[in-house]
């Protein structure tokens, strides 16, 4: 396919991505200004709002500033008149970076994955600059290079990797065919190592985000009664609850941060000098928000356990991992002194890099599922991605190193073959 129209295509897909972002905060920040006020949607008070969640979204921090009017109105005190908010919904981010991989793929199988990856992210970065310059906003600022670059380098890190996965495993006819075909010159012991790895890895986080989904699963089934307490307290009308509703189910991945974090070990912060973890809970004051409302009252020890879910997220990767590379080897055995053998060093070499692309990731979960949340204490909320780094690397590699490094069992005399046989003897 011709580079023009490929580049094309990706522009459209940076096009739709963009639109679609602002469109599903535009659409129900109108209908509730049209069923609130009882008035025509005022375009000079929506978009600014709306861009400015959108950008929240993607990443940007935002500085909001409350005149006296305007916290009499709210209600809020006067150390809020002024603080960051940085926490964010990324389930926008989530969305630009899955539709951008997405996009990045299809570049890939046209024939010119670069060309689809710098068009793409050239759009988005032209669509954050026009997001930026027609939406002042004296309530939320924004640092100007925050709210082109970081929205921007969303969708291109999504399209990069979406683009750089397809052609690692179907071929690019360029630098990624020279590394795939560098790594198939490489010994029977070894060729299978770098896609172990990163197989490893996301198996392990996938077992991880899976049993975080759990927990939050059964927080909701077990809090129930107390989210809807927060509900009945915020005393909003059927439209408030449904914006109320739909403003917390964008956190929906923000809160499955927190879980994972939980479920690690290290737990989160809802507030400077405060702790949510298995073994234990210790709040003060949290605002009124209906779904902190599954925050839990209190740990245990026996809560401890969870931890063990990460270790079994990470054996099933080194169980994958273990079957991979005894097939391998059986078709092209490793030899010691005229025997075929298992090496060992692959497989911990396996086992420390899926622990450190499961940890690394989870880090990255921690990092955008913390920032401020309020004004004062409340500017500290969610995990340490250090923390949750150290935590799930450990316990993937513990689960890891388990199926990978165990024995596999004993050779028989009868179960000896010829070196050229290509065959392992297995219990």
């Amino acid at each position: 396919m011709h580079r023009i129209l490929i580049a094309l295509l990706a522009a459209f897909d940076a096009i739709v991505a963009g639109l679609v972002g602002l469109a599903v905060v535009l659409a129900p920040l109108t209908l509730l200004w049209i069923f609130t006020l009882g008035v025509t949607a005022d375009w000079a008070g929506l978009w600014p709002a709306t861009a400015r969640i959108w950008e929240l979204g993607n990443l940007v921090p935002l500085a909001l500033r409350f005149d006296a009017d305007a916290l009499l109105a709210l209600g809020l005190p006067d150390e809020a008149a002024s603080f960051a908010l940085t926490l964010a919904p990324w389930a926008f981010a989530a969305f630009a970076a899955i539709f951008a991989a997405r996009s990045g793929v299809r570049a890939v199988r046209a024939g010119s994955g670069i060309t689809g990856v710098l068009a793409g992210t050239a759009v988005t970065a032209g669509i954050a600059a026009l997001v930026l310059v027609t939406s002042g906003n004296a309530l939320a600022d924004v640092v100007p290079w925050q709210a082109v670059v970081l929205p921007t380098a969303v969708y291109g890190v999504g399209a990069l990797c979406g683009a750089w996965a397809e052609a690692w495993s179907e071929g690019d006819g360029g630098l990624v065919d020279a590394l795939h075909e560098r790594a198939d010159d490489w010994s029977s012991s070894w060729r299978e190592v770098p896609s172990l790895a990163v197989r490893g890895g996301t198996i392990a986080i996938a077992g991880v985000v899976g049993a975080a989904a759990l927990a939050l699963v059964v927080a909701v089934i077990l809090r129930a009664d107390a989210v809807i307490g927060l509900f009945e307290q915020a005393q909003v009308d059927v439209l408030g609850a449904t914006a109320v509703a739909l403003a917390q189910l964008v956190y929906l991945p923000t809160l499955l941060g927190w879980a994972v974090s939980w479920v690690a070990g290290p737990g989160f912060a809802v507030g400077a000098a405060t702790t949510v973890s298995p073994a234990g809970t210790q709040l003060g004051a949290v605002p009124g928000v209906p779904v902190l409302g599954l925050l839990p009252e209190q740990g245990s020890g026996w809560l401890l356990l969870v931890a063990l879910l990460p270790v079994a997220a990470g054996a099933a990767a080194g169980w994958h991992a273990r079957a991979v590379l005894a097939a391998e080897w059986e078709s092209d055995p490793p030899l010691h002194d005229g025997h075929p053998h298992e090496p060992v060093s692959p497989r911990i070499v396996v086992a420390v890099a899926t622990a450190v692309i499961a940890g690394a990731i989870a880090a990255l979960l921690a990092a955008l599922s913390s920032g401020s949340m309020g004004p004062g204490r409340l500017a500290v909320a969610g995990p340490d991605p250090g923390a949750v780094a150290l935590a799930v690397g450990l316990e993937v590699l513990l689960g890891a190193a388990i199926l990978l490094l165990a024995p596999q069992g004993r050779r028989t005399a009868a179960d000896e073959q010829p070196a050229d046989s290509g065959a392992f003897a297995r219990r």
